[in-house]
């Protein structure tokens, strides 16, 4: 159902929908025309709502937060403007975009997403037939969607299994586009990196199966890691051997990254995984220029991620190095020790200035022998760090 004072909106929609689901039943409202919805309206026999912002004397968000606040409502797509959009947003729709800026693609891209998210998808046989109920991704040929695993502010993340020989693998479906970016460059060095990734061999790095590119859209396929990710890991408690395990073999991942002029830039505990027998897989290359530090911060104002790990020259908007890096994997290091954070603060700001100033974190003593080692990986000044992330072992 598509809601909208405005008929070349609804049309322009209708449009879309039409063309990637030519069997689609669709409903348009005029809320000038017809009136208001009423309180009473439950959107049922609907798969999905297409809510626009022009809502006659009504505002947009009020109608969205009529809708949403409804526990058994269909999904909300809204389509507002720049002005609304963190007033939207705050509301939590299946999917949010700006009415000006649609491109075909990316909302035949969203409404799949959140069709895919929907029970409703399953049962369904004469809305939207083919692709979505036989699980195949409207721009991703050759794989069959399992379920969503997540998303974040640049990619839908897919459990997938590739047709052709029955392999499960993670799906990343890029929603940045290439000429995106501000930088101009981001998306192209992403997906050079990640390249750079798939040609390397190494047992402790995610395995790459399958880069696609077009003019619109961007995947990548890689292998599933089973295990859950080492922050989990950390927070159930881990042992001084297995610490010391995990930490030679992201350090060696490290060093062969290293090799190939590639830096990690955002490693931190949510971007180290694990594989049912227990080894260790870094993912996640790459991505920390085109991540804004505001999006670790919740709306509750704690902070998570990347502020935690940050070196002092990364916090501060300096150069980076391999040695960034092998400053990351000392505060991992710490951590996966104690259990502990070793730099905590009310702020993002607060964290990234205890990094530059506050003195080296002290292990426990039964821990100490380790101490020197933590102590060069880090050392505040890049210059008296390791040097190299092989070093790690030999100091081990």
């Amino acid at each position: 159902m598509i809601i909208d004072g405005q008929a070349d909106f609804r049309t322009l929609l209708m449009h879309h929908v039409t063309t990637h689901w030519p069997d689609a039943i669709i409903t348009a409202y005029d809320p000038i025309e017809a009136g208001h919805l009423p309180d009473e309206f439950s959107g049922a026999g609907n798969d999905i709502i297409l809510l626009g912002s022009e809502q006659d004397d009504r505002d947009g968000v009020d109608v969205l937060q009529q809708f949403v606040r409804k526990t058994s409502f269909p999904p909300v797509v809204y389509f507002g403007s720049e002005e609304d959009q963190e007033a939207a947003h705050s509301l939590r729709p299946a999917e949010h975009f700006i009415r000006e800026h649609i491109s075909h693609d990316s909302l035949v891209l969203g409404l799949s997403n959140v069709l895919l998210a929907s029970q409703r998808v399953a049962s369904t046989d004469t809305l939207f037939p083919g692709d979505l109920r036989t699980g195949i991704h409207p721009l991703i040929k050759g794989y069959r969607f399992i379920r969503r695993l997540g998303s974040t502010e640049y990619s839908g993340v897919y459990l997938a299994e590739r047709e052709s020989t029955h392999l499960r693998v993670v799906l990343k479906v890029l929603r940045q586009m290439p000429g995106d970016d501000e930088d101009g460059g981001a998306f192209d060095r992403f997906l050079q990196e990640y390249e750079t990734i798939a040609e390397m061999d190494h047992p402790n790095i995610v395995r790459i199966y399958d880069l696609g590119v077009s003019d619109t859209h961007a995947h990548i396929a890689m292998e599933f890691l089973g295990g859950g990710d080492l922050r989990s890991k950390i927070e159930r408690g881990i042992p001084e051997r297995a610490a010391v395990q995990y930490l030679r073999q992201i350090a060696g991942a490290l060093a062969a990254v290293h090799e190939k002029g590639v830096l990690h830039r955002d490693l931190k505990p949510g971007n180290i995984m694990l594989r049912k027998d227990g080894s260790i897989a870094l993912i996640d290359f790459g991505l920390a220029k085109t991540a804004k530090l505001e999006s670790e911060i919740t709306d509750k104002g704690e902070i998570f991620g990347t502020p935690y790990y940050m070196s002092p020259e990364q916090g501060h908007g300096n150069g980076v190095d391999r040695r960034s890096d092998i400053y990351s994997l000392g505060i991992i290091f710490f951590e996966m020790l104690t259990g502990q954070k070793p730099f905590k603060a009310d702020t993002a700001m607060g964290i990234i200035y205890k990094h530059a100033q506050a003195p080296l974190p002290l292990l426990p003593p039964r821990l100490s022998k380790y101490q020197a080692l933590l102590n060069m990986m880090l050392a505040k000044s890049p210059g008296n760090r390791l040097k190299s992330a092989a070093e790690i072992d030999e100091w081990l």
